[in-house]
């Protein structure tokens, strides 16, 4: 079993401070700061450029992607690192309609974080071929895979609400209408068990900010199954993604599996601070995570449900059926969210009218969950967030 009073001891999280925000920017783990200062120092001050060779630079992304591919059920080799979730979605997405060409239709669903769907209109729009971005409510998705589809892009935990997709329900009913996945993992890598390969998904992407604490503007991955990884063509052609990058060719050859997937220079600092949140993932399973994290916030949904009646359960209520986040509805939710933000309780708010908090048992325990419900029925209560100082919108919610 994991010993969770061990890792929590491994993550500054300033005094005073309940942190219900991991869902969205992971905490920093206190190794982090040591060893970016030793790739800095050592690395790039003493190798300067030999350090691609000497330091394993160049090979930073597939040996971050097989630690991360144990998180989230993939094979070995098959993961890789770098850009942003963004960068990663468009890769996934472009590969995937490139091996359908005879269909059109791109099936997704208004859970999904807004950037996939922003990502999927640009491509559709890039390529001019009369692609169709096809929007449904969660629960119709299932419904609406047919042979017209030519790819699915899921997110599979919504970002706000926390409901869960069946991952493994949802791509056999794919591969049985000749449907290829593209499964986003952005509140799924490091909140829940996934089986990537016993599901068997054909892509997958994710970032490495949110419960996997790799910092903010962290690197992202993404997966290709061994059946596609030599098959699939990456849309974004870069020069790490070349077969021989240092043969400097004049035209681009794919390189091997997922090596392909690569495009732009690894971003050597930013993998340095997620190897050292890595050392903490070392120390668990996603089993332990998933046990404790189901333990939290039945908890917490317990504590303010019966202290909070003007609050509403936005998330599934059956645990199977969430993620590792507790929304709650409320007109006012800024306003509450940032009056908990001021005594110390950090979450976040999603609009209209979602509140959310996440939780992550490496560094929130029972103790953080019942301060938290305290210092919420405090404020829900008494109307502490009926202020003006706390009705000014940030450009950050």
């Amino acid at each position: 079993m994991t010993d969770f009073a061990a890792t929590k001891a491994m993550f500054h999280i300033p005094d005073g401070m309940i942190y219900l925000d991991g869902n969205s920017l992971g905490p920093l783990p206190r190794g982090t700061a040591d060893r970016v200062g030793r790739v800095i120092a050592d690395e790039w001050g003493e190798m300067l450029i030999t350090g691609w060779n000497k330091a394993g630079w160049m090979e930073q992304p597939t040996r971050v992607g097989d630690r991360i591919a144990r998180l989230i059920g993939a094979e070995p080799g098959h993961v890789v690192m770098g850009d942003t979730l963004s960068i990663k979605v468009y890769q996934a997405l472009a590969s995937a309609l490139e091996m359908r060409p005879d269909r059109r239709v791109i099936l997704s669903d208004s859970g999904n974080f807004p950037s996939d769907l922003y990502m999927a209109e640009g491509l559709i729009a890039s390529l001019g071929r009369g692609h169709e971005l096809r929007v449904v409510a969660p629960e119709d998705v299932a419904a609406n895979i047919t042979d017209a589809v030519a790819v699915t892009l899921i997110t599979e935990v919504d970002y706000r609400t926390g409901r869960k997709h069946d991952m493994a329900d949802l791509t056999a009913r794919a591969h049985a209408a000749g449907v290829l996945t593209v499964w986003d993992l952005a509140h799924s890598a490091g909140a829940l068990p996934v089986d990537l390969a016993g599901a068997g998904a054909d892509f997958a992407v994710g970032c490495t900010y949110k419960y996997l604490n790799g910092g903010p503007g962290a690197p992202a991955f993404i997966y290709v199954a061994p059946r596609h990884a030599d098959a699939a063509r990456p849309a974004l052609s870069g020069w790490l993604g070349h077969a021989a990058p240092f043969a400097f060719d004049s035209a681009y050859r794919p390189g091997a599996g997922i090596e392909r997937m690569r495009v732009g220079t690894p971003p050597v600092l930013a993998l340095a601070a997620l190897e050292a949140a890595m050392d903490i993932w070392d120390r668990t399973t996603m089993q332990d995570i998933r046990s404790a994290s189901i333990a939290l916030t039945e908890r917490f949904i317990k504590g303010i449900e019966a202290t909070c009646p003007m609050l509403t359960l936005a998330s599934p209520r059956d645990a199977d059926q969430r993620g590792s986040q507790v929304s709650f509805r409320f007109d006012d939710g800024y306003a509450a969210m940032q009056a908990l933000i001021a005594r110390g309780v950090v979450g976040d708010f999603r609009a209209p009218d979602i509140m959310r908090f996440g939780f992550t048992p490496l560094f929130i325990d029972a103790g953080d969950v019942d301060r938290a419900i305290a210092v919420i029925a405090d404020v829900m209560t008494n109307s502490l967030w009926d202020r003006p100082e706390y009705k000014t919108r940030a450009r950050v919610t």
